[in-house]
């Protein structure tokens, strides 16, 4: 950037005073914030606009992130890579808004699309170049697929929705009509997805403008200055995080609930001075057995969030703060997949699981600030058909609280949304009104966290019924395989899936299920409970070490999987020895456990 549009004097990265860096801080993340509320009350969807599945980030003329709202940890730490991938078609125009969804071009998974707008300086020529960008990211109820929701139990990408690469939606102020039909034509609730990427758009422009502002406050070398101080600021915050932690080497590993032996997730982290390097090379291939595989850019997100989380409350949100992380990833592995693999689950789901190994490796360097695992899913729900009231068809998705890890200083807290989602309950007095299923019970898994010095929080029970026919997809995790506990705590209850057939029979669904429903079905969904930290000293003696029994109770948990039907020895106290032959799942999980309780 270069040249001045009048404003504040114009100062050098160095030169900016702590005052002033604050000041600049929270100009840039008010823009943020304002983009988010935008958006979140001119959406159409309840996704949208009750639980806020979308966020918003403000970019310096490179496309580094230099500030975010409080939003997706999973959208923003991979927000950067879709900037980056829209500069390819630079030289822009002022009004000018790209989009893609494309998971393996910068997007995450095709639910979730992102619109950004280059920002140009208020009186820009002809032919400048911007002077810094606005993104927004938000997922879409159905964006086309072989099943409602866009979230299906596929093999390869091309079975859950329309792949957007890179394009203008929007040139030089005039909306792609061409592009913004197609988008809207390849979605089961047309009207729906109009109203939502309208609402993006307003959302760009605003921020747009906004930033235009900001040029015209600080001057534009100004405002250049201090997106720079921000991300130095952040790299300075988080060096000191990292040299805080002790240097060394910390392995951990945890398992994806994918066919027999699972599907593992290796981390070796070290810490050598003012850096941590993550290194996942030791974890399994990409699968195609399922949509569990998490491209690089969720990957990495996941870790950022991490180390984010060890800075405090009132450290900066930037790029800046990832410098100091690498991230290692194997090509074609569960954690950085490549085309054509399904990837929907891998953003929702093993973005949880990087985050579970990620934690259960630090707190061998941090044992007091570390917290046991939480529920580890997103608890994915949607549910689509035609609604009677209207003859139009129609797209449902939530996410599902359970319980958080219990942690040093307190008990997990009961129903939260934890890691890397942070959106919002759907109140459940809206969805009768706008689609023909409605919530019959919503209440608290009393006993499913578990116990330890500090207990982990109790996950839920939501429970579905349906006035007319409608395909639900479900995509979870923690169905045979408990959140661990951690330094002797006990795992989390597992979660459970079952549907209640009008006519009295029930069927136990598994952590992953496409099906049909019928009116008066019921679907309930219990969400795992978070795990327990350190021995329950009131009822472990030295003779029998926590670690063995949570591994036993692991083991009865893992031994017992048998697919469909009625899985025995997984219910809240059963205390029988395993009904059939271990697999190699439980072994895994068994030694996993009893390695986190030492």
């Amino acid at each position: 950037m270069s040249g001045r549009a009048g404003g504040e004097p114009a100062l050098s990265a160095a030169a900016l005073s702590a005052s002033g860096l604050a000041i600049a801080e929270a100009a840039l993340s008010a823009i943020a914030e304002e983009m988010g509320e935008a958006l979140g009350r001119t959406a159409y969807s309840p996704n949208i606009k009750e639980r806020r599945d979308y966020s918003c980030a403000v970019f310096d003329a490179s496309g580094a992130m230099v500030a975010q709202a409080a939003h997706i940890p999973v959208h923003l730490g991979a927000m950067p890579t879709a900037v980056r991938a829209v500069l390819a078609l630079a030289p822009f125009r002022a009004g000018d808004v790209l989009a893609l969804n494309d998971p393996f071009l910068g997007g995450t998974h095709l639910p979730d699309l992102t619109t950004v707008a280059p920002v140009f300086a208020p009186d820009a020529d002809d032919g400048a170049t911007p002077i810094g960008f606005v993104a927004t990211r938000a997922h879409h109820a159905d964006i086309g697929g072989m099943a409602p929701g866009s979230m299906p139990v596929a093999t390869e990408l091309l079975q859950e929705g329309l792949v957007i690469p890179p394009l203008r939606l929007v040139e030089g102020g005039a909306l792609n009509e061409a592009a913004f039909a197609l988008i809207v034509r390849n979605s089961r609730a047309p009207g729906e997805r109009r109203g939502d990427l309208r609402a993006q758009l307003a959302a760009t422009a605003l921020g747009a403008r906004r930033m235009q502002e900001a040029a015209r406050r600080f001057g534009e070398a100004g405002l250049a200055a201090r997106a720079a101080a921000l991300l130095a600021h952040g790299e300075r915050t988080l060096r000191g995080v990292i040299a805080g932690i002790p240097d060394g080497r910390y392995e951990a590993e945890d398992y994806l609930e994918v066919g027999a032996d699972g599907l593992a997730i290796r981390l070796a982290l070290t810490i050598e001075g003012e850096r941590a390097t993550f290194d996942f090379t030791g974890s399994d291939a990409e699968t195609a057995e399922s949509s569990l595989n998490a491209v690089a850019a969720v990957t990495r997100s996941a870790c950022y969030y991490v180390m984010r989380c060890l800075a405090g409350p009132d450290a900066p949100a930037n790029e800046g703060c990832y410098r100091p992380i690498r991230v290692t990833l194997a090509e074609r592995s569960v954690v950085s997949a490549g085309p054509p693999r399904a990837v929907s689950a891998g953003n929702v789901e093993t973005s949880q699981r990087v985050v579970d190994v990620a934690l259960a490796a630090l707190a061998q360097a941090l044992p007091d600030r570390i917290p046991a695992a939480s529920q580890g899913t997103m608890n994915n729900v949607t549910i689509g058909g035609t609604n009677p009231a209207t003859g139009e068809g129609y797209a449902y998705y939530e996410t599902i609280a359970g319980g958080a890890g219990g942690g040093p200083t307190r008990d997990g807290r009961h129903a939260v949304h934890s890691h890397m989602t942070n959106t919002m309950n759907t109140p459940i007095e809206a969805l009768p009104l706008a689609y023909p299923f409605e919530v019959e019970r919503y209440e608290l898994r009393p006993g499913s966290g578990g116990r330890g010095e500090h207990r982990g929080g109790d996950g839920l029970l939501r429970e579905y019924r349906f006035h007319a026919p409608a395909t639900v997809t479900l995509v979870t995790e923690r169905r045979r395989l408990p959140p661990p506990g951690l330094a002797g705590g006990e795992p989390g209850a597992l979660g459970r899936n079952t549907l209640l057939r009008a006519d009295g029979s029930t069927l136990d669904l598994g952590a992953r299920a496409e099906l049909r429903v019928g009116p008066g079905d019921r679907l309930r969904i219990e969400t795992p409970g978070g795990a327990g930290w350190r021995a329950f000293r009131s009822t472990v003696s030295a003779a029998a070490p926590a670690s063995a029994s949570t591994a036993s109770r692991a083991w009865r948990v893992a031994a017992t999987d048998g697919g469909a039907g009625e899985r025995e020895g997984t219910r809240d106290g059963d205390a029988d020895e395993p009904r059939t032959s271990a697999s190699p799942l439980a072994g895994a999980v068994a030694a996993t456990v009893e390695r986190n309780a030492r």
